[in-house]
Formats: structure tokens, sequence, C-alpha cells
């Protein structure tokens, strides 16, 4: 049997998500909490295996058990009590044998965070990027909606990226926002490519300074090379927002 867990987490300090051979990792403290709240060695499986730095307010994750279900509601009080006060686990649910909260994941949906403000800000310095300076935000929306649509995002993979079958992504969702001094990049995909959103937000920065043109980003997105794209944007300004799946209708 499984259980299917939300997770949030500020990732500041941690080595991402999957376990690493040194440094701590979300994946780690969460198997670490459950092997001592359920009594047995039990390995955590994740929607998205974020990186170093990167936070989350909506991953999902599962775990198999041998033992019959304890009281989840009394499971969730006792992980939260193991946990680091930097990771969370906001509900406990039972799932399906067959659930894989990756590869049944139908949508994932990030958000990027830009500070636009001439001093930075205390509350939002580990989860924004402070970024001064003007930029042209109506040519970086235009590029932002050329990204909708299945492309091949080549461009904007890690270059020590895990190979892949195929580059090619479905965005169903991608625009910015402005939130008072906050600019938010927004996206949400049938499945991301390693430092696909960073480099993307790296790329729209590029184009809101001036430095290449908004009508730049269709051949980009159209499998070009890593090297034509701009740099990867870092982590700290990255949140998973929510990962979606086909639940079944309650109708």
């Amino acid at each position: 049997m499984q259980l299917r867990l939300g997770v949030q987490y500020d990732g500041s300090g941690f080595e991402g998500w999957q376990l690493q051979p040194s440094g701590a990792t979300i994946q780690g403290e969460l198997e670490r909490a459950l092997t001592t709240a359920l009594r047995e060695p039990v390995r955590v499986r994740g929607a998205g295996r974020t990186d170093a730095g990167v936070h989350a307010s909506g991953q999902v994750a599962a775990v198999r058990i041998t033992q019959p279900p304890p009281d989840l509601d009394r499971l969730r009080t006792s992980l939260n009590a193991l946990l680091p006060e930097t990771i969370a686990v906001t509900d406990i649910t039972l799932a399906d044998d067959a659930f894989d909260p990756r590869r049944d994941a139908r949508r994932r949906c990030y958000e990027y965070r830009i500070w636009r403000a001439p001093a930075p800000s205390p509350f939002w310095r580990k989860y924004a990027w402070h970024l001064w300076g003007v930029l042209d935000t109506n040519a970086m929306g235009v590029a932002a909606t050329m990204v909708v649509g299945s492309h091949d995002f080549r461009a904007f993979r890690a270059s020590d990226a895990d190979p892949v079958r195929s580059t090619v992504r479905q965005v169903l969702e991608s625009r910015l926002e402005t939130r008072g001094a906050l600019l938010v990049y927004r996206i949400e995909a049938n499945a991301f490519l390693k430092h696909m959103v960073r480099t993307l937000v790296g790329t729209l920065v590029e184009i809101g300074r001036g430095q290449r043109p908004a009508a730049s980003m269709a051949a980009l997105v159209d499998g070009a090379a890593r090297g034509s794209a701009g740099p990867t944007a870092p982590p700290h300004g990255l949140i998973l927002k929510h990962v979606r799946y086909d639940e079944p209708s309650t109708d």
C-alpha cells in the first residue's frame, strides 16, 4: 500500500530534492522522519526533482508501507515534529499501489520571482532574484507567450543533464505578472527539462534588458543549441507551485 504526501519546503541550504552522497536533501529528510514515525525503512519518490536552493509549495510524494495505514492525521503531526522547520507535510492520503508521483503527473506549475526595487528585501532575499534596472516587461511578456505550445526546448536544457529521449515539451501557460515590486514568471507544462525554467528566465531578462529581441524566442524554442539561449537564473527565485494529476471524478 502507498501513502501520498503533499510537501512544502524552503530549499535554502538543501542540495535539492534527490538524495546526494553528501549534504542534506528534501528526500533524505522525509525518509529519515518517515522511517522513525513508521518504524520501518522507506523510500520516498517525488513528482519533481527540484535543484539545490529551489523551493516548493505543492510538491507531491509517495511512499510504500508494509504495515496497516496509521492514523493519517497523527502521522502528519509526528512527521512535522520530526522534520526541520523548513519542510512541512501538509496532507497525507492513501494512494493506489500503482500511483507514481512523477510518471502520473500531467502538469507541473512553477513560478519564478524577480524583486525589482533599488534596495534588496530582507523578506524576499531567499525567494526572489534581486534585479534592479530597466526591464522592458512588455517585450518580456511578448516573448513569454511564444513559449506556449509544443516545442523543442533543448536550448534551455542544462549541459550536464541526463540523456532524455526527447527535449520536446508542451507548455500550457507562460506569462508574466507584476505584483508590486515583484515580477513573477509563471509557467505550466506537461514536464520540464533540467534548468529549463531558470534558463527561460535568464533569456527573458536578456530580452528585458534589450540584449536580444523578443522575436528571437521563436527560434530558441525550435530546437536551437544550448549556447543560443541566455544564462541560467539563480535557483532561489524558483518555486514548484503545484502538480496536477488525472484525478478520479467525484460526481
